[in-house]
């Protein structure tokens, strides 16, 4: 359900702004939706896991507030990084 160690340094080397960015939005942004995507396969085996699926929606929920924030600032970087997630199709 979690990611990797090494996983999460990918994540933060391809959307980092600049060496050693780990707090930037579009790296929280990443990291989130790794997250969310690990979760989402793991309901597909267990449908009944509700405990987790309430820290889903709240991830969900802060993901949509960062990208919120990223398009209120710089709407080219949004699109950027909506493209490069493979989100809002």
């Amino acid at each position: 359900m979690s990611i990797t160690a090494s996983r999460k340094a990918e994540l933060i080397k391809q959307f980092a702004n600049s060496e050693g960015d780990t707090g930037s939005p579009e790296v929280q942004v990443a990291i989130l939706t790794e997250r969310i995507n690990n979760l989402t396969e793991h309901f597909k085996d267990h449908k009944k896991d509700n405990h987790s699926r309430r820290g889903l929606l709240k991830m969900v929920s802060q993901r949509r507030s960062l990208l919120d924030y990223v398009k209120r600032n710089d709407h080219g970087r949004y699109q950027k990084l909506i493209e490069s997630l493979g989100i809002r199709r």
